[in-house]
């Protein structure tokens, strides 16, 4: 019996276009999100989906709800697949992090799994949460195929877990808004397949 969970970037915001950290902020997908989430659904249209999870944020209950509708498959709302807590940058560019708290976004840059701060969550938490959720609903809906739609930052974390990797290999996975990462388990193996070109991210 083998069970797949495909995990996919929610579509492209507003924020990912200005290159701004959306963290938990609730804004919805931009067209070309819509766009990107529509090409999934038929991509995914005739791989049978039973179940479609989704982070509680508005940009990947709105990617899930796309994917539901073209799919008939139902949404489940899994706060394990929620984005990193860093609520002081939320909605911010890159440049107002760096004007605003100093060397906290160039260690971010340069060592993040060491990344700490007052009311953050790590790496390290983003990724135990991530897991266990992701564990539990493999157990729950063994032998069925299933989409997982999170975060840059959380589908990293659990590439790295089913890769073997360490945290500190976090930069070098790469995953663009709308693109599938593939999880398959048997009673011998569990393997995952990235997209073509996942490793060398761009620094975010």
């Amino acid at each position: 019996m083998q069970t797949d969970i495909y995990l996919l970037r929610h579509g492209a915001t507003p924020a990912n276009l200005e290159d701004r950290f959306a963290g938990r902020t609730e804004e919805p997908l931009h067209a070309k999100g819509l766009a990107q989430i529509k090409e999934v659904a038929a991509t995914l249209a005739g791989q049978r989906i039973t179940t479609i999870f989704a982070g509680p944020l508005a940009r990947t209950r709105q990617s899930a709800a796309i994917l539901g509708n073209l799919t008939g498959a139902p949404v489940q709302v899994e706060e394990a697949f929620n984005e990193i807590a860093i609520p002081h940058w939320d909605g911010l560019t890159k440049d107002e992090i760096r004007a605003r708290f100093g060397p906290e976004y160039p260690f971010w840059l340069a060592q993040p799994a060491a990344f700490r701060g007052p009311g953050c969550e790590t790496l390290a938490a983003v990724q135990e949460r991530a897991v266990a959720g992701l564990e539990r609903i493999m157990a729950s809906h063994a032998g069925q195929r299933l989409v997982v739609v999170s975060h840059l930052i959380v589908l990293r974390c659990l590439a790295l877990h089913y890769l073997g990797r360490s945290l500190m290999d976090f930069r070098k996975i790469c995953l663009a808004n709308g693109e599938l990462t593939l999880i398959s388990r048997t009673a011998a193996t569990t393997t995952i397949t990235l997209p073509p070109r996942p490793w060398s991210a761009p620094r975010r």
